[in-house]
């Protein structure tokens, strides 16, 4: 196994991973893993949470909202404003013109 390193089990079921393992893996302190056993061996991967707050950002329409607005900066269909007045101005222009 490459970069294998030697681990003991502790009470309550430790592992104290070495210090080298973690930095190659990026890991820190609090970081969240799920452990499966596959075959004969345990793997770990990290486990990125996020806020119950923000899991509004993850879902699949807003990140299709995303790409979306990404690809309209991308393209130039955007337009600046110098205020929010001005914004909400040309916003009921826009709004009045489709009417």
């Amino acid at each position: 196994m490459k970069n294998a390193r030697l681990v003991t089990l502790r009470p309550n079921g430790q592992l104290t991973l070495p210090a080298d393992v973690r930095a190659t893996a990026h890991a820190a302190t609090g970081d969240v893993f799920v452990a499966e056993v596959q075959d004969d061996a345990i793997v770990l991967r990290p486990k990125k949470l996020v806020d119950a707050s923000q899991a509004y950002f993850w879902t699949d329409e807003w990140q299709a909202a995303e790409r979306e607005a990404s690809e309209d900066i991308a393209k130039g269909r955007v337009k600046t404003s110098g205020s929010v007045e001005a914004m909400v101005r040309d916003l009921h222009k826009t709004r009045a013109k489709r009417r």
